[in-house]
């Protein structure tokens, strides 16, 4: 199979040669300007080598390649330059933007060697993340398989965490799920230390005694014990760690432990299922655990409590959360939230559709300052 390069030009004979000259080398693809490439690497992209001219108008070559970088950070870019840019397009090597500088007149065979040690380096870095994403989900698996086996109480509060992961990843509109899912999977990996006597008691809603609320409270940092030991998985580890920690703290001391955003966005999303699910399988309905979770709200995220709301209640379907002015929300647009007066008396209630009625009411108290001008809304 020929290896897919995309070559950028602002003219058009330039492209054709380039056509022309590779075909029956590689897999070739042009666009004309930076704007089009970048089209052209989202619809039919990831190539292998992407060429660009320096000197190009709206967006030059060095801004055309950053840009790539952002979008295929493996692809390998290559930059075509005339003498009088060099000193301009030297800063595109300083900064990382590129892995070869050629420049013009540029010969047929000096391209294709340079294109093809481009391929070499691209089936280089993708088959080492191969490797590495194989080596990270085998022992992954490994991990999950042990926890299953030796206590399963704990395998079934992470399969139940699991269901609930892509809705809030979609309202949150988190794009690294990837981190997420395995900091789920390995969320209760410190409890493989711990009787299962014990975790059935928890989560069934008992009391324990102090000394085994304390052994139970101690699994996440047991958790990152073991997973900092595995390469790449240092981020995960910490979420893991600070799974328990209250998103505002209650006492001056909790000041000084890390708190808010500063947490992890796992850690919190980790925190709101925990207490969840605690209170479930204890008993409650998923409604009675949620309402639960507001007397004490001021732990949670107040986001991520909104995205667990929306989860529940089954309108998260291919919306995302926002915060926005009433005077600036759309028609038709679901509320996140039970949107109260100041008396906190409900005006209108979670996952109602904004009308143009609505809307007109909602101004009206807004102005009067009998509620908040920004609501949360699902879009």
């Amino acid at each position: 199979m020929l290896s897919k390069i995309l070559l950028v030009d602002d003219e058009e004979n330039i492209l054709s040669g380039y056509r022309r000259n590779l075909r029956g080398h590689f897999e070739v693809h042009t666009a004309e300007g930076g704007k089009n490439g970048l089209e052209k690497i989202k619809n039919d992209g990831p190539f292998g080598v992407v060429v660009s001219d320096f000197k190009m108008p709206e967006m030059n070559g060095n801004q055309f390649l950053s840009q790539v970088r952002d979008l295929n950070p493996d692809t390998v870019r290559i930059m075509l330059t005339g003498y009088a840019d060099l000193p301009t397009t030297i800063n595109a090597v300083n900064e990382g933007n590129i892995f070869r500088l050629l420049t013009k007149p540029c010969s047929g065979e000096k391209l294709i060697e340079n294109l093809n040690e481009g391929i070499k380096q691209y089936r280089l870095i993708t088959a080492e993340k191969e490797l590495l994403q194989k080596t990270l989900k085998g022992t992954i698996k490994v991990l999950i398989d042990i926890l299953s086996s030796v206590n399963s109480a704990a395998f079934s509060r992470v399969s139940r965490f699991q269901k609930f992961i892509p809705s809030i990843s979609s309202l949150l509109n988190i794009t690294n799920k990837w981190e997420i899912e395995v900091a789920v999977l390995l969320s209760q990996i410190g409890l493989v230390t711990m009787p299962s006597e014990m975790l059935e008691k928890k989560y069934s809603g008992e009391t324990l005694p102090d000394e085994q609320e304390a052994l139970f409270n101690s699994h996440p940092v047991v958790g990152k014990a073991l997973i900092e030991n595995i390469p790449r998985l240092e981020r995960i580890a910490d979420a893991v760690y600070y799974q328990f920690h209250s998103f505002t703290p209650k006492t001056k001391d909790d000041e000084k432990i890390k708190h808010g955003e500063a947490l992890p966005l796992v850690s919190r999303i980790l925190k709101v299922l925990n207490s969840f699910d605690t209170y479930v399988t204890a008993g409650n309905s998923r409604e009675e655990a949620f309402n639960k979770l507001k007397e004490i709200e001021y732990e949670f995220d107040p986001n991520i409590l909104i995205a667990l709301e929306a989860s529940i209640a089954g309108v998260y379907e291919d919306l995302k959360l926002f915060s926005q002015k009433i005077e600036a929300v759309d028609i038709g647009v679901v509320t996140a939230t039970d949107i109260k007066d100041k008396n906190g008396q409900v005006l209108v209630r979670m996952g109602a559709e904004i009308t143009q009625m609505l809307k007109m009411k909602l101004l009206n108290y807004a102005k009067l300052g009998h509620i908040e001008e920004e609501i949360k809304i699902l879009k």
